[in-house]
């Protein structure tokens, strides 16, 4: 997705242009009425309008052109930057003129943010220009002040002006450059963990096939044990037993099946989903809101994350010696909110609550995968997740996604 907002570099050389006309129109003012030099001023006011006219066009069409931004654009608006320098530079003054040395801000500016060919294609027209406004410029006109003096005051603008340019867009640039390292290390670890995530899902696969056939087996002998169930106590428990190993022979299915077999079409509810995590972990009290939709359907991925939710909740819990765990779901439009309570001992504010590292988990044995998955799963269908103490004992996760699925009839 493309930024509609203008290239860092071209918005600055916008700012700067803005404050060189404002500069340029403020010099031929003072020049004309306070120091009263005889200047050409129609060439002059027309140069101020041609760079105010052409800032206005390139801030109407730059943001809708972000993604075409290439170094020869970049080139090009410093090449009519140059144009107009010279065109003004050489009016006022040519070579005597102490603002010349502007041309050097513009090379300095092509260095930091151009490649060095494009660099040097700016150096030479800036050479260029400044030759020109030098040889074919017209001599300083008699002022007030004496020549010395007005080289002075002309020095020191141009140094103040030359500061306030070069210090701002140095301090763009380099807050620019702070953000692009912060995305690539946020890149750098997202790529990390999908390698992580990948490898597993490969190894999952791969030991699906090996599981289906002892499972088979074993569903077979509970089976049989059902029917041969001695009293209804046991019968329950059997019955249990099988529940259980279908979901697991269900998992497996899943894991070994094709990938497109399971498009964002296949959907279950969220009572499905609290149904199946209930018959696991049957001793956990689960307390939900009454207006939780249930008949709303998700898709896998999103059933997986409120699983290991629900799980992480359930352990903190019991680490605290409860049994209960809160569960709070809403839609509102296309945006599923849910929040899962524990009552377990929280969590310390000052280490990062919600790691999103492969293998890495803070539960003696944890595997640290579940949080990494919830993260890649959250990332991947554009949602959020956060995590905050609770009023009371324990903490609370919340997250919000989207979702594209209508209620069962």
């Amino acid at each position: 997705m493309h930024s509609s907002s203008p290239p860092p570099f071209l918005r600055t050389l916008c700012s700067l242009r803005w404050l060189a006309t404002a500069g340029q129109a403020v010099a031929i003012l003072v020049a004309s009425n306070v120091l009263h030099m005889q200047l050409p001023l129609l060439p002059l006011w027309a140069g101020v309008c041609v760079l105010a006219m052409f800032n206005a066009i390139v801030q109407w069409h730059l943001p809708r052109r972000a993604s075409e931004h290439t170094p020869a654009t970049a080139f090009g608006h410093i090449l009519v930057d140059i144009t107009v320098l010279t065109w003004m530079v050489g009016f006022s003054g040519g070579i005597a003129n102490p603002f010349g040395s502007l041309f050097v801000i513009l090379i300095a500016l092509a260095a930091l943010a151009l490649p060095r060919a494009w660099s040097l294609a700016v150096a030479a027209a800036a050479v260029l220009g400044y030759l020109t406004s030098a040889l074919a410029g017209i001599e300083l006109p008699a002022s007030s002040l004496s020549p010395t003096q007005l080289q002075r005051w002309g020095s020191a603008i141009n140094f103040l002006l030359s500061s306030v340019v070069v210090l701002l867009f140095a301090t763009r640039l380099a807050s620019s450059l702070r953000t692009r390292e912060a995305e690539l290390a946020a890149l750098r670890e997202r790529f990390t963990r999908n390698e992580g995530i990948v490898a597993l899902a490969t190894h999952a696969a791969s030991v699906a096939h090996e599981l289906n056939t002892p499972l088979a087996t074993l569903t077979l002998l509970i089976d049989d044990l059902t029917e041969q169930a001695p009293n209804q106590e046991w019968h329950e428990d059997l019955t249990t037993a099988q529940l259980l190993l279908g979901q697991c022979r269900q998992r497996v299915h899943e894991l070994a099946a094709p990938a497109q077999q399971h498009s964002a079409r296949t959907t279950i509810t969220l009572e499905q989903v609290i149904w199946q995590w209930q018959l696991v972990r049957p001793t956990i009290d689960l307390h939900r809101n009454p207006t939780a939709p249930l008949q709303q359907h998700v898709e896998p991925a999103v059933a997986h994350l409120l699983m290991v939710l629900l799980n992480n909740a359930a352990d903190a819990s019991l680490q605290a010696g409860r049994q209960r765990i809160d569960l709070e779901l809403e839609l509102a439009g296309q945006q599923l909110h849910g929040q899962v309570r524990d009552y377990g001992p929280g969590f310390d504010p000052r280490q990062a609550a919600l790691p999103g590292k492969l293998f890495n988990s803070s539960k003696s044995d944890g595997l640290g995968v579940g949080l990494a998955l919830s993260h890649a799963t959250i990332e991947r269908l554009g949602g959020k997740l956060w995590m905050r103490p609770a009023d009371g004992p324990g903490s609370s996760v919340s997250f919000t996604l989207p979702v594209n699925f209508q209620e069962a009839q």
